[in-house]
Protein backbone atom coordinates (compact mmCIF):
# COMPACT_ATOMS: atom_id res chain seq x y z
CA UNK A 1 0.00 0.00 0.00
CA UNK A 2 2.79 2.44 0.92
CA UNK A 3 4.56 1.76 -2.40
CA UNK A 4 1.33 2.38 -4.28
CA UNK A 5 0.75 5.67 -2.49
CA UNK A 6 4.33 6.77 -3.20
CA UNK A 7 3.90 5.94 -6.89
CA UNK A 8 0.61 7.84 -7.01
CA UNK A 9 2.15 10.91 -5.34
CA UNK A 10 5.01 10.88 -7.84
CA UNK A 11 2.58 10.66 -10.73
CA UNK A 12 0.55 13.59 -9.37
CA UNK A 13 3.69 15.73 -9.05
CA UNK A 14 4.69 14.93 -12.62
CA UNK A 15 1.24 15.89 -13.90
CA UNK A 16 1.24 19.13 -11.91
CA UNK A 17 4.57 20.10 -13.41
CA UNK A 18 3.49 19.56 -17.02
CA UNK A 19 -0.10 20.83 -17.26
CA UNK A 20 -1.58 24.31 -17.35
CA UNK A 21 -1.67 25.82 -13.88
CA UNK A 22 -4.99 27.21 -12.64
CA UNK A 23 -3.49 30.42 -11.28
CA UNK A 24 -3.38 33.52 -13.44
CA UNK A 25 -2.22 37.12 -13.50
CA UNK A 26 -4.58 39.45 -11.65
CA UNK A 27 -5.98 42.56 -13.32
CA UNK A 28 -4.62 45.80 -11.83
CA UNK A 29 -4.97 49.32 -13.27
CA UNK A 30 -1.74 50.72 -14.70
CA UNK A 31 -0.52 54.30 -14.73
CA UNK A 32 -0.47 55.92 -18.17
CA UNK A 33 3.34 55.92 -18.24
CA UNK A 34 3.60 52.22 -17.36
CA UNK A 35 0.87 51.32 -19.84
CA UNK A 36 2.65 53.27 -22.58
CA UNK A 37 5.99 51.60 -21.84
CA UNK A 38 4.50 48.10 -21.82
CA UNK A 39 2.49 48.78 -24.98
CA UNK A 40 5.66 49.94 -26.74
CA UNK A 41 7.40 46.72 -25.70
CA UNK A 42 4.53 44.63 -27.07
CA UNK A 43 4.44 46.52 -30.38
CA UNK A 44 8.16 46.19 -31.24
CA UNK A 45 8.45 43.78 -34.18
CA UNK A 46 12.13 42.94 -34.38
CA UNK A 47 13.00 39.64 -36.10
CA UNK A 48 13.71 36.86 -33.53
CA UNK A 49 17.25 35.51 -33.59
CA UNK A 50 19.72 34.02 -31.14
CA UNK A 51 21.59 36.78 -29.33
CA UNK A 52 25.02 35.30 -28.65
CA UNK A 53 28.33 37.14 -28.95
CA UNK A 54 29.80 33.95 -30.41
CA UNK A 55 27.49 32.15 -32.89
CA UNK A 56 29.10 28.82 -31.94
CA UNK A 57 27.84 29.26 -28.37
CA UNK A 58 24.38 29.93 -29.76
CA UNK A 59 24.46 26.75 -31.80
CA UNK A 60 25.57 24.69 -28.76
CA UNK A 61 22.80 26.17 -26.61
CA UNK A 62 20.17 25.54 -29.27
CA UNK A 63 21.31 21.94 -29.78
CA UNK A 64 21.38 21.23 -26.04
CA UNK A 65 17.93 22.71 -25.36
CA UNK A 66 16.47 21.06 -28.45
CA UNK A 67 17.63 17.65 -27.28
CA UNK A 68 16.11 18.22 -23.84
CA UNK A 69 12.74 19.08 -25.36
CA UNK A 70 12.69 16.49 -28.15
CA UNK A 71 10.29 14.11 -26.38
CA UNK A 72 7.92 16.86 -25.30
CA UNK A 73 8.01 18.68 -28.67
CA UNK A 74 8.59 16.07 -31.42
CA UNK A 75 8.24 18.63 -34.25
CA UNK A 76 11.84 19.77 -34.72
CA UNK A 77 10.95 22.81 -36.80
CA UNK A 78 8.55 24.13 -34.17
CA UNK A 79 10.98 23.25 -31.37
CA UNK A 80 13.79 25.27 -32.96
CA UNK A 81 11.48 28.20 -33.69
CA UNK A 82 10.26 28.14 -30.09
CA UNK A 83 13.77 28.11 -28.65
CA UNK A 84 15.03 30.89 -30.91
CA UNK A 85 12.04 33.04 -30.01
CA UNK A 86 12.37 32.31 -26.29
CA UNK A 87 16.03 33.31 -26.37
CA UNK A 88 15.37 36.48 -28.36
CA UNK A 89 12.42 37.65 -26.28
CA UNK A 90 14.04 36.72 -22.95
CA UNK A 91 17.27 38.55 -23.77
CA UNK A 92 15.27 41.53 -24.99
CA UNK A 93 13.33 41.65 -21.71
CA UNK A 94 16.40 41.17 -19.52
CA UNK A 95 15.35 37.67 -18.43
CA UNK A 96 17.29 34.42 -18.24
CA UNK A 97 16.13 32.17 -21.14
CA UNK A 98 16.52 29.13 -18.87
CA UNK A 99 14.15 30.69 -16.33
CA UNK A 100 11.58 31.30 -19.06
CA UNK A 101 11.83 27.69 -20.23
CA UNK A 102 11.25 26.56 -16.64
CA UNK A 103 8.21 28.82 -16.37
CA UNK A 104 6.73 27.46 -19.62
CA UNK A 105 7.38 23.91 -18.41
CA UNK A 106 5.30 24.58 -15.31
CA UNK A 107 2.66 26.84 -16.86
CA UNK A 108 1.70 24.83 -19.94
CA UNK A 109 4.02 21.86 -20.36
CA UNK A 110 4.96 23.43 -23.73
CA UNK A 111 1.42 23.00 -25.02
CA UNK A 112 0.84 25.85 -27.46
CA UNK A 113 -2.95 25.77 -27.13
CA UNK A 114 -3.19 25.19 -23.38
CA UNK A 115 -6.05 26.96 -21.60
CA UNK A 116 -6.25 27.01 -17.80
CA UNK A 117 -9.45 26.88 -15.77
CA UNK A 118 -8.97 30.62 -15.17
CA UNK A 119 -8.86 31.30 -18.93
CA UNK A 120 -5.11 31.90 -19.29
CA UNK A 121 -3.88 31.01 -22.77
CA UNK A 122 -0.94 29.53 -24.57
CA UNK A 123 2.60 28.58 -23.71
CA UNK A 124 3.06 31.26 -21.03
CA UNK A 125 -0.58 31.23 -19.91
CA UNK A 126 -1.36 34.88 -20.57
CA UNK A 127 -4.69 36.25 -19.35
CA UNK A 128 -6.79 37.87 -22.12
CA UNK A 129 -7.30 41.15 -20.21
CA UNK A 130 -3.72 42.08 -21.15
CA UNK A 131 -4.77 42.46 -24.80
CA UNK A 132 -6.93 45.46 -24.00
CA UNK A 133 -4.55 46.78 -21.36
CA UNK A 134 -1.23 46.86 -23.25
CA UNK A 135 -1.85 45.29 -26.66
CA UNK A 136 -4.72 44.98 -29.10
CA UNK A 137 -7.98 42.99 -28.87
CA UNK A 138 -7.15 41.19 -32.11
CA UNK A 139 -3.81 39.87 -30.82
CA UNK A 140 -3.80 36.07 -30.95
CA UNK A 141 -2.51 34.74 -27.62
CA UNK A 142 -2.07 31.28 -29.15
CA UNK A 143 0.40 32.64 -31.69
CA UNK A 144 3.89 31.56 -30.68
CA UNK A 145 5.69 34.86 -30.72
CA UNK A 146 2.72 36.91 -29.54
CA UNK A 147 2.28 34.70 -26.49
CA UNK A 148 5.97 34.74 -25.63
CA UNK A 149 6.20 38.51 -26.12
CA UNK A 150 3.25 39.15 -23.81
CA UNK A 151 4.43 36.65 -21.20
CA UNK A 152 7.93 38.05 -20.95
CA UNK A 153 6.84 41.68 -20.94
CA UNK A 154 4.44 40.83 -18.11
CA UNK A 155 7.08 38.95 -16.11
CA UNK A 156 9.54 41.82 -16.58
CA UNK A 157 6.84 44.22 -15.36
CA UNK A 158 6.28 42.14 -12.23
CA UNK A 159 10.03 41.96 -11.58
CA UNK A 160 10.19 45.75 -11.78
CA UNK A 161 7.26 46.08 -9.37
CA UNK A 162 8.99 43.73 -6.93
CA UNK A 163 12.38 45.46 -7.35
CA UNK A 164 14.04 42.34 -8.73
CA UNK A 165 12.57 39.87 -6.22
CA UNK A 166 12.07 36.89 -8.53
CA UNK A 167 10.19 34.82 -5.98
CA UNK A 168 7.51 37.47 -5.52
CA UNK A 169 7.42 38.29 -9.24
CA UNK A 170 6.69 34.65 -10.03
CA UNK A 171 3.93 34.67 -7.44
CA UNK A 172 2.37 37.67 -9.15
CA UNK A 173 2.68 36.02 -12.54
CA UNK A 174 0.68 33.01 -11.36
CA UNK A 175 -1.73 35.02 -9.22
CA UNK A 176 -0.44 33.24 -6.11
CA UNK A 177 1.62 35.98 -4.46
CA UNK A 178 2.53 34.96 -0.92
CA UNK A 179 2.33 31.21 -1.58
CA UNK A 180 5.45 29.13 -2.13
CA UNK A 181 4.27 26.27 -4.37
CA UNK A 182 4.36 27.95 -7.76
CA UNK A 183 7.67 29.87 -7.43
CA UNK A 184 9.31 26.71 -6.06
CA UNK A 185 8.10 24.68 -9.05
CA UNK A 186 9.43 27.20 -11.56
CA UNK A 187 12.77 27.54 -9.78
CA UNK A 188 13.10 23.75 -9.60
CA UNK A 189 12.47 23.43 -13.33
CA UNK A 190 14.90 26.27 -14.08
CA UNK A 191 17.71 24.87 -11.95
CA UNK A 192 17.01 21.22 -12.75
CA UNK A 193 15.44 20.50 -16.12
CA UNK A 194 16.96 23.56 -17.84
CA UNK A 195 20.19 24.12 -15.95
CA UNK A 196 22.86 25.21 -18.43
CA UNK A 197 26.51 25.88 -17.62
CA UNK A 198 27.59 27.43 -20.93
CA UNK A 199 27.21 31.04 -22.12
CA UNK A 200 23.60 32.12 -22.71
CA UNK A 201 24.40 35.36 -24.55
Amino acid sequence: MRAALTLLAGFALAVAATTAQAGAQQYQPLSDSVKAALSKSIADKGIPSLRFDDPANGYRWLLDMSQRLAKRIPDERFRVELLKTVHYEATRAGLDPQLVLGLIWVESGFKKYAVSSAGARGLMQVMPFWQGLIGAPEDNLFHLRTNLRYGMVILRHYLDIEKGDLYRALGRYNGSLGRAEYPNMVLAAWRGQFRYEGPVA
